[in-house]
């Protein structure tokens, strides 16, 4: 293995190995730090954790853990993925995570870069914006766990770190790779662990991807990755040989419990075409929904691609959590999920799109999945994944903002490996 990734969450891992499979590398997403060693053909491989949300401590635990089975592996680079809307509270998991992967390779001056211009994340002068919004004006002020209040990255991570922040601003980046290792240096010499790096452009991550040829350490959204596997092809390292994804056709169906914009409008969408179950989380909460149900429900209209679905507004979700508890309201509905999928995968359901982190990351360790391999794009950021349970199984794990408005019945063409506009 070449480089070896750690994720804070599920989708962000299918998201990031889908980069380094479009850039050539042959790529693994392990779900959790795996028992045994990776294959010996994985060029890539990622550790799908779920410690976005989790204490501080078990984050840096987890990924300390994730960092050692990597190394076992003879990575020669490392990468600690995380949100490309760098979702987090002042007390962490980045700052923490990214400072004890540092502290632990004996390296500073890492670059801290969660931009991904494709989807609208750009970096400029330290600020991060989604589209042509400030982060804190662009809906995920209102995150129910990780409320992005504050744009300025360099402040915002300095609230989780113990040591100096710095920043290579974007002058420095047009000026190019050269320039941009150089500031990265300078920063190692300042004592700063982490350095947000301002990226507008893809041709910008490229420039930066260029620069991390000999980092030890690599922090960042999925973009960062853009330009990393041209230095191990540079290097002759590079096999060629693709990606290992199997297509499954059989029955699908769509989970769906994010609760953004991007999703709601999906699921309005697909419930239009196709028999929806709206989950209510008093019903979820007082136990008088279950999961049984639910999959009773889907199972009768399987033929249609159902989708089952939580995604209330911001202000509905606020008034659940008042009445019952955060952490309470997020446990019942990923858990509801969870055993959704298990049940659903029992009775014969080999295609599975999920649409949020943490029900993404609820639906595959529910389901006890080990390693997945990665398929074709289906929107950018997401790509099919491939394992086995109950013989073949097929899955599309997607961040609450990411995907076109027709994603889900893409995505289940494509866990098929028909054309994005096929039947489901």
């Amino acid at each position: 293995m070449l480089l070896g990734c750690i994720a804070d969450d599920f989708t962000g891992a299918s998201d990031l190995a889908n980069t380094l499979a479009k850039g050539g590398m042959r790529t693994t997403q392990f779900i959790g730090v795996p028992s045994g060693p990776a294959a010996a053909d994985c060029e890539a491989g990622v550790v799908a954790l779920k410690s976005r949300s989790i204490p501080a401590a078990t984050a840096v635990s987890q990924s300390l853990a994730a960092l050692r089975w990597l190394q076992q592996q003879g990575c020669r680079q490392f990468l600690f993925k995380y949100c490309s809307t760098f979702d987090s509270t002042p007390q962490g998991n980045i700052g923490p995570v990214g400072e004890a992967l540092a502290e632990a390779l004996g390296t500073k001056g890492v670059v801290a870069c969660p931009a991904f211009p494709t989807t609208g994340r750009t970096i400029y002068q330290g600020h991060l914006f989604v589209k042509d919004r400030l982060l804190s004006e662009s809906g995920m002020e209102k995150h129910p766990l990780t409320p992005m209040t504050d744009p300025d990255l360099r402040r915002f991570l300095a609230l989780q770190t113990k040591t100096p922040v710095g920043h290579v601003p974007w002058t420095t980046v047009n000026a190019g790779a050269a320039a941009v290792a150089a500031a990265l240096n300078e920063a190692a010499g300042r004592g700063e662990t982490l350095v947000i790096v301002d990226a507008i452009t893809d041709a910008d991550l490229l420039t930066i991807g260029a620069a991390l040829a000999g980092a030890p350490l690599v922090t960042g959204g999925s973009g960062i990755a853009l330009g990393l596997p041209e230095n191990f092809r540079k290097a002759g390292l590079l096999s060629g040989q693709g990606s290992a994804f199997t297509p499954v056709d059989g029955p699908a169906v769509v989970l769906a419990g994010s609760c953004s914009g991007a999703t709601r409008e999906q699921v309005r969408i697909h419930a239009g075409k196709h028999p929806g179950l709206a989950l209510e989380i008093d019903k979820i909460m007082s136990g008088t929904l279950t999961p049984e149900q639910a999959a009773f429900f889907l199972m009768e209209r399987i033929r249609l691609t159902p989708i089952c679905y939580s995604t209330a507004t911001p202000e509905e979700v606020k008034q659940m959590q008042d009445r019952y508890g955060r952490e309470a309201v997020a446990e019942a509905i990923e858990g509801f999920f969870g055993e959704l999928a298990f049940i659903l995968n029992n009775r014969g359901v080999n295609r599975i799109v999920v649409a949020g982190g943490e029900t993404s990351g609820a639906v595959v360790s529910a389901l006890e999945i080990d390693r997945l391999d990665i398929g074709p794009e289906i929107d950018p950021g997401v790509p099919a994944l491939s394992g086995t349970r109950n013989g073949p199984l097929a899955l599309a794990l997607k961040s609450g903002n990411f995907g076109a408005p027709d994603f889900f019945d893409k995505a289940a063409a494509v866990l098929a490996g028909k054309a994005a506009g096929g039947a489901a």
